[in-house]
């Protein structure tokens, strides 16, 4: 007797559910940690995706970007070389994750089997701004994955790979020094808040953000805080006659930390499914210029002007570091331990 349709159609239906689970498992056996990389973020984490703003003085595709990129190409990332995303996916067994503008500026063949890769949309001085990369960029690629491979699977795509942001470093240096270009929140907080009303704005913009991306699919979370904002050259410059550390803006990279780290713990407790790694890049590069020659510095307070990536120097320009920084600090964050990431390491968030 033949078979009826009804038979037929659940064959069908049983052999379509094989596949799905064989391609979501295949992910799972190619060496990669996770099975792609989503970034969001700032210029420490821009990969090109300011190239696409014409207008804006705010790019790195040009000389002496890129001087130790293969191929001596600026491509766009803050950096003599590459940044900490790239040592990152390196890490994960990825490759980069291309910039979603870069994406979007070409054909729009193959850009679905780009978007389960992963996409990078940091832009630097946050030109794209960090609201903009959640409800405008990464929503469409949240809603074409959902589109294409139906909201299970996404969702369960989305859960197993790691999201990346890093973020807040630019308020504090815009707070703590006259603002000089337009930013998310008014110039008239940014001169007249405190600094603790200040960093608690922070806080609270930054965990409704990420309470939206919670909501959109990420539950796997690395969250870069604030570098040592007060350090930074273009921060020492402030005072002329010392060249000394700005004690404003790094107290308040301290407290953002220490915030960031807090609302990341209640996140945890609110959603079990929802697992971190906060990287203490504050603390972490607080060693390098406490302890100069121990980490093989030469050099911690000035920057090496874009000459090319002097592993003797920490950072490459007034606020960027060097390719070398960036592997460094990537290692860490990787497979280091408490205080520096926690509560576990990058690694650990993908094995959990």
């Amino acid at each position: 007797m033949a078979p009826s349709c009804k038979s037929a159609t659940i064959a069908a239906a049983c052999c379509l559910l094989l596949l799905c689970v064989s391609s979501f498992m295949a992910e799972l056996f190619h060496g990669e940690l996770a099975p792609a990389l989503y970034v969001l973020g700032d210029s420490q984490a821009d990969a090109g995706n300011n190239n696409h703003l014409l207008l804006s003085p705010l790019r790195a595709d040009f000389p002496r970007n890129g001087i130790d990129y293969p191929g001596q190409q600026a491509t766009g990332r803050f950096s003599n070389g590459l940044n900490f995303v790239d040592f990152l996916a390196s890490s994960l067994g990825l490759a980069s994750p291309l910039p979603y503008h870069s994406i979007m500026s070409n054909a729009t063949a193959g850009r679905h089997s780009t978007f389960l890769k992963g996409v990078n949309f940091a832009s630097g001085g946050q030109c794209f701004s960090f609201d903009d990369q959640i409800e405008r960029d990464y929503l469409d690629v949240y809603t074409d994955l959902v589109r294409q491979l139906r909201r299970p699977q996404a969702m369960a795509h989305l859960a197993r790979s790691v999201f990346t942001v890093a973020i807040g470093g630019n308020d504090i240096i815009l707070r703590a020094a006259p603002p000089t270009v337009a930013v998310e929140l008014p110039p008239a907080e940014l001169q007249v808040l405190p600094p603790q009303p200040f960093v608690d704005l922070l806080a609270q913009t930054l965990e409704r953000q990420l309470q939206r991306l919670y909501e959109l699919g990420v539950r796997r979370l690395f969250l870069v805080g604030a570098a040592p904002i007060g350090c930074l050259p273009a921060m020492r410059e402030l005072s002329l006659l010392t060249k000394e550390c700005h004690a404003g803006a790094d107290g308040m990279a301290a407290r953002y930390n220490a915030a960031a780290a807090s609302l990341l713990r209640r996140m945890s407790e609110r959603h079990l499914d929802f697992r971190h790694a906060f990287f203490d890049a504050r603390a972490a590069l607080m060693r390098y210029i406490d302890e100069p020659q121990v980490n093989g510095y030469a050099e911690v307070k000035a920057a090496c002007c874009g000459l090319g990536d002097n592993k003797a120097i920490e950072l490459r320009d007034l606020v960027h570091p060097t390719e070398t920084t960036a592997r460094k600090l990537t290692a860490v964050a990787v497979t280091g331990s408490a205080p520096l990431v926690s509560p576990i390491n990058v690694r650990q968030l993908c094995a959990e």
